[in-house]
C-alpha cells in the first residue's frame, strides 16, 4: 500500500511556469454567479479569508470583509482562475510520472490508484473564494478510482469519502467491516448506471449573529449539515448541535434548498416556498432519519 500527497492548488506562484502558459489569461472563465442567493441565510457565506491574507488582494477588493462579499476586480479574478488551471495541470503532470513509475516497475497491472481532493473551492460564484460552505463549488470534489480488471468510466452516482475505504477493502479482497458509514463503490464500478446511496452528506459550522443569540443558545454556534441528493441540495443549520446528540426541532436556527433542475447556480433558496413544501418535507424527513441513524451507533 502506499499513500502520495499533491499540494493542493489553492491559489497561483504555485505552478511553474511551463505550466501557466498553456493557458491564456483572457480565455479564463469568470463564475457567472457572483451574488448571493436570493432568501439565503447570510451565515452560509464566508468573508473569502483565506484570499485577504495575501499581500497583494486587498486593493483589487472593492468590498471590505465585514460585508461578506469581496467584489474582486475582474483582473485579478482571472489571474487567480489562470493559476488555479496552472497548478491542476501542474499536479495531472505529477499523477502522469506516478503512473510511468509504476508501469517501469511491472506494477501498474496490479495496483489500485485512488484519487481525490479534499473539497471543493470557490472561484467567484457566490462573491466568494476558497472553500469552508456547504454550497456545491466547495462540497462537490474529484474521486477517480482505478483498480485492475475494471474498464473506466463515469458515474452520476452520490459517492462520499467515507466509501473509499470500503471500496479498497472489496478491491483487495479483505473483509468490509459492518461498523461503517461509507458503502463499497465496486458495483459502480462495474456498472455506471448503478447507484449505491440515495444522497451525500456534508457539514460546516458558523456562529450565529450576535443580535440572534439568546441565553439559551449559549455562544451561538452553529453546525450547517446539507443532503445532496441527484436534484437538491436541503442544509438545515442546527444550533449546539451535533450529529451524536439527539435531534430535537426546536435546535434548527434556519434552512436552506436548491433545486439543480432549476438552479443549478444557487440563485434561490427556496426552503420556504409553498410549491416546494412538499419537497422539503421529504428532504427533512431523510435528514431526521440520518441524524437518528448516526446516534444509535
Amino acid at each position: 500500500f502506499m499513500a502520495v500527497g499533491f499540494s493542493k492548488p489553492h491559489l497561483p506562484f504555485v505552478a511553474p511556469k511551463k505550466y501557466w502558459d498553456l493557458y491564456k489569461r483572457e480565455d479564463m472563465p469568470i463564475a457567472p454567479f457572483q451574488e448571493h442567493s436570493k432568501n439565503g441565510p447570510l451565515i452560509a457565506y464566508h468573508q473569502s479569508g483565506e484570499l485577504r491574507n495575501y499581500l497583494d488582494i486587498p486593493e483589487f477588493a472593492t468590498l471590505p470583509a465585514d460585508s461578506l462579499r469581496i467584489g474582486l476586480q475582474l483582473e485579478k479574478q482571472r489571474e487567480l482562475i489562470h493559476g488555479y488551471h496552472a497548478a491542476i495541470s501542474y499536479m495531472d503532470a505529477q499523477v502522469g510520472i506516478l503512473l510511468n513509475t509504476l508501469e517501469s516497475l511491472g506494477t501498474l497491472d496490479n495496483t489500485i490508484i485512488v484519487l481525490w481532493g479534499d473539497h471543493g473551492w470557490h472561484l467567484g460564484d457566490h462573491d466568494m473564494w476558497g472553500k469552508h460552505t456547504n454550497y456545491e463549488q466547495a462540497t462537490k470534489a474529484p474521486l477517480i478510482i482505478a483498480a485492475p480488471g475494471l474498464k473506466p468510466g463515469q458515474s452520476k452516482s452520490m459517492t462520499e469519502f467515507v466509501d473509499v475505504f470500503p471500496t479498497l477493502c472489496e478491491l483487495s479482497g479483505g473483509k468490509i467491516p459492518a461498523n461503517l458509514d461509507g458503502k463499497s463503490l465496486v458495483p459502480v464500478m462495474k456498472n455506471n448506471k448503478v447507484s449505491v446511496k440515495e444522497y451525500a452528506m456534508s457539514q460546516y459550522p458558523r456562529k450565529m449573529p450576535k443580535a440572534d443569540i439568546k441565553k439559551e443558545d449559549g455562544k451561538g454556534k452553529l453546525m450547517g449539515y446539507s443532503m445532496r441528493t441527484e436534484q437538491y441540495r436541503y442544509t438545515v443549520w442546527l444550533k449546539n448541535f451535533t450529529s451524536d446528540h439527539p435531534y430535537s426541532a426546536n435546535k434548527v436556527y434556519t434552512l436552506e434548498l436548491y433545486d439543480y433542475t432549476k438552479d443549478p447556480l444557487e440563485k434561490v433558496n427556496v426552503a420556504y416556498e409553498k410549491n416546494y413544501a412538499s419537497v422539503a418535507a421529504d428532504l427533512d424527513k431523510k435528514m431526521v432519519e440520518y441524524f437518528n441513524s448516526k446516534v444509535s451507533k
